[in-house]
C-alpha cells in the first residue's frame, strides 16, 4: 500500500462520522422501541437514520474527507441501523406469531443485509446504478409499512402472510443482481428539463409533508419492483436487438 493509500485509510474526520453515528444512535434507538413495543416510534426513527446515512457520504464528498475509515464505519453502522433494526422491527410487529419461520424470516433479512453491505464495499465504485435493492431502502419498505398501517388505524402488532413474504423478497431483492437507481448523480438534461425536474420534486416534497405516513409507502411500493421490472424490460429489449439482427441476417445471405 503506497503512503497516500495508508494515509487515505487511517485518516479520521469528525464532521462525516458525526452523522455516520448519529444514523447508528438512531438505529439502536429503534431497537430499544421495538422490544418495548412501541413499532412506530422504532420505524420513524429507521426513516431518520436514513437521512443520516444519506447526508453523510455527501458531507464527506463535498468536503473532501473522504476515508476508508469513514467507510467501513458506515458499512457497519448500516448493519445495524438497516439490518439488524428492521429485522427485528419486523419480527416483533409481525412475525413473532409464525414461529420458526418468522424468526429464520427475520434472521434471514439480516444476513442478506450484511452480505449486500459486504459485496456493495467490495465493488469499485464506478457504477451509477446499484446492483441489488440497497439496504436503506429495504429498511424503508418495513418502516413505510409499519407507518402505513399506523395510518390505517392498526397502531400495535399485525398478523398477516403479506408482510412473511415481504420480508422473504427483500432478503432475496438486497443479494440479487437487479439494478436499482442510485440517484447519486442528477441526470443530464436541459434546463428547460432541469426546471421541469425541479417542480416534480418539489410536488413529491410537499406531498410528503402533508401525508408521510402514506406517501412513504407509495414511495417505497413504487421503488421496490422497479429493480425486477427493469430487469424484465431490458430482457426484452435484448431479445428485440437480436430478433432484429438476425432479420438483418437473413436479408443479407445470398
Amino acid at each position: 500500500m503506497s503512503q497516500p493509500e495508508q494515509e487515505m485509510s487511517s485518516k479520521f474526520y469528525p464532521l462525516p462520522c458525526m452523522f455516520t453515528i448519529a444514523s447508528l444512535f438512531c438505529g439502536f434507538y429503534s431497537i430499544l422501541s421495538a422490544v418495548k413495543g412501541e413499532y412506530t416510534v422504532a420505524a420513524v426513527a429507521i426513516i431518520v437514520a436514513a437521512v443520516f446515512d444519506g447526508i453523510d457520504g455527501r458531507v464527506a464528498r463535498m468536503t473532501g474527507t473522504t476515508s476508508t475509515f469513514g467507510k467501513e464505519l458506515d458499512s457497519l453502522c448500516d448493519a445495524v441501523s438497516f439490518g439488524v433494526a428492521p429485522g427485528l422491527l419486523a419480527y416483533f410487529w409481525a412475525l413473532q406469531p409464525y414461529g420458526r419461520y418468522g424468526w429464520l424470516a427475520a434472521f434471514l433479512y439480516v444476513a442478506t443485509t450484511t452480505l449486500r453491505l459486504a459485496r456493495f464495499n467490495s465493488q469499485p465504485g464506478t457504477s451509477k446504478n446499484f446492483i441489488g435493492l440497497p439496504c436503506p431502502a429495504a429498511a424503508g419498505a418495513i418502516s413505510s409499512s409499519v407507518l402505513f398501517c399506523n395510518f390505517l388505524g392498526i397502531p400495535g402488532a399485525v398478523t398477516h402472510i403479506s408482510l412473511l413474504i415481504l420480508v422473504y423478497s427483500l432478503s432475496y431483492l438486497m443479494v440479487s443482481n437487479h439494478m436499482y437507481l442510485s440517484f447519486k448523480q442528477p441526470p443530464q438534461m436541459s434546463k428547460r428539463r432541469n426546471f421541469q425536474l425541479l417542480v416534480f420534486c418539489l410536488l413529491v416534497f410537499i406531498l410528503i409533508a402533508a401525508e408521510p405516513q402514506v406517501m412513504l409507502f407509495v414511495i417505497a411500493a413504487l421503488y421496490i419492483p422497479s429493480g425486477p421490472i427493469y430487469g424484465i424490460y431490458r430482457q426484452f429489449k435484448r431479445l428485440a436487438v437480436q430478433g432484429t439482427d438476425g432479420k438483418a441476417d437473413h436479408k443479407q445471405a445470398p
